[in-house]
């Protein structure tokens, strides 16, 4: 009997567990672009046109390999319109009775093949480092499932960084190096580019007649669309940015988008490099004395810990891990989120590159657009929706928890011990972006005092009775009650003023 072998948009890799229990000779490779996955969110159409011309390359690869390939394009006349309508039509001109394929990365999808009218057998998805059973193993029995125990544990199992039993240079994490704000350098080296060939550019033309409202630009699109294509970047970023990709990864430059950073997410998410892979090159960097340690741990500890930690933690915590809402924040997501209308310079620049490049780094994320949100109280699944539409990386698996957990500090405390939050003097220290603000990053509370300031201490005020109590807190409400009681006011005035304006619907 011919197996139906399905391969998903951001499972493109030639070694995943489906593909290797197939038989060239004999089973069907189902690939298929379909309007179901493509408008369950308002996806970037960068992000459209990445994992569409993705596709159609593995699919060609795939083929070229031996594979007999039924590849359905999202215009096709007789696409289903759904996976599992794909998956059933392909089955029947096959004779096929069951469907193979890698568990989804999100919890809408594997209920949807569990409940389908045809045998969708769903494997581990064996292209993780930690497997989802793994995590579990690790976390059961624990008070606490903090990353940094996660990290340790799995720099111990994989060797990654290890000289013996002990971490290399002696220390686990080197974050106290990696904070230091960058400078404008001309002799940067930009990241690499890629031709748009005939295939690319049908796909680019296609996204923008099928999804013209979508937000977002093509104008720039300059993504890896191939593992070939993968690999030169991942080659580009280990010669030329790895050895200072620590020291600046949380620095901001308003025109210098992408700093040090290596922009490998989208090509491991999408499967055209493995984790274990791209871990390995920045360790070999390391070992040559090409790169120092506090770069080289900083970006296999965004990997090896992080990547992998946040994947554990979504399907651990289970379905309703997205709906939750611990802080009871309901405000709804300000419009300039999708306009990039604001006069805050520091958030009119992340949107702004969010949307030209479907890209902004990890900083850019949490302490300025994801911080913004959580100080004026944004319903979490609202913040969800936006950073799962707008960036080129985002997938459930690791947004969720990445928004829900780290960011907004919706899941009560699971994955972050304490909020991350700060006034404007953080993203002053760590960016440009002030100096050309319409606010003042010095002034506390007024008209035209920076946001930051006044809503940060509005959220330590609402939510004192949560955080008071918080080891990591105590100080900032010590320092909070020793200001005059005028002061105090002042800046809750400034803060409520604010939230009256975003409930009007008005830019800041």
């Amino acid at each position: 009997m011919t197996k139906l072998i399905a391969v998903l948009g951001d499972q493109l890799s030639h070694d995943g567990a489906a593909l290797r229990c197939g038989d060239k000779s004999a089973d069907v490779v189902v690939m298929a672009e379909v309007r179901e996955e493509a408008t369950y969110t308002g996806h970037h159409k960068q992000k459209l046109a990445l994992t569409f011309a993705a596709m159609r390359r593995f699919a060609d690869e795939l083929e070229r390999d031996g594979w007999q390939v039924r590849y359905t394009k999202l215009t096709d006349d007789d696409n289903a319109g759904s996976l599992v309508g794909e998956f059933a039509r392909r089955a029947e001109e096959e004779g096929a009775d069951e469907v193979i394929t890698l568990a989804p990365g999100e919890w809408r999808l594997r209920q949807a093949f569990e409940s389908a009218p045809i045998k969708i057998r769903q494997l581990p998805d064996d292209r993780f480092i930690c497997s989802e059973k793994r995590f579990a193993d690790w976390a059961e029995g624990r008070k606490e499932l903090r990353m940094e125990w996660f990290y340790r544990e799995m720099r111990r199992e994989t060797g990654l960084l290890m000289e013996g039993d002990d971490p290399a240079g002696g220390e686990w994490n080197f974050d106290k190096e990696n904070r230091k704000p960058a400078q404008p350098d001309l002799f940067r080296e930009p990241a690499p580019t890629f031709r748009n060939d005939a295939l690319v550019q049908e796909v680019l033309e296609m996204v923008e007649a099928e999804f013209p409202d979508n937000f977002g630009s093509l104008d720039e699109f300059n993504w890896p669309v191939s593992r070939a294509q993968a690999e030169r970047s991942l080659e580009h970023f280990i010669a030329h940015n790895l050895h200072d990709f620590g020291t600046y990864q949380d620095a901001m430059l308003a025109e210098d988008r992408l700093l040090h950073h290596s922009i490998l997410s989208s090509s491991i998410n999408l499967g055209l490099l493995s984790p274990l892979e791209v871990c390995k090159a920045a360790e070999e960097a390391y070992k040559a004395g090409d790169a120092p340690i506090n770069s080289v741990e900083g970006f296999i500890r965004q990997i090896l810990g992080w990547r992998e930690y946040m994947r554990g933690i979504y399907f651990l915590e289970g379905p309703d891990y997205t709906s939750r809402n611990a802080l009871n924040h309901k405000r709804d997501l300000p419009w300039f989120y999708w306009s990039g209308e604001t006069e805050m310079a520091c958030m009119k620049a992340a949107i702004g590159q969010t949307r030209d490049l479907a890209y902004a780094h990890h900083i850019q994320r949490l302490m300025v657009t994801g911080s913004f949100a959580l100080l004026a109280g944004i319903d979490p699944r609202q913040v969800q929706d936006w950073y799962l539409a707008v960036y080129i990386d985002a997938y459930e698996w690791v947004e969720a928890p990445n928004t829900a957990g780290m960011s907004q500090f919706a899941d009560g405390g699971v994955v972050a011990s304490k909020p991350y939050i700060s006034s404007g003097a953080y993203i002053d220290k760590m960016s440009d972006y002030c100096g050309g603000c319409a606010y003042d990053v010095k002034a506390k509370d007024g008209e035209k005092a920076c946001p930051f300031n006044s809503l940060y201490w509005h959220f330590l005020d609402r939510h004192r009775d949560r955080f008071e109590g918080n080891p990591r807190m105590g100080l900032v409400y010590r320092n909070w009650d020793k200001q005059k009681t005028e002061t105090r006011e002042a800046k809750l005035k400034t803060a409520e003023a604010l939230l009256e304006k975003l409930d009007r619907g008005e830019a800041l």
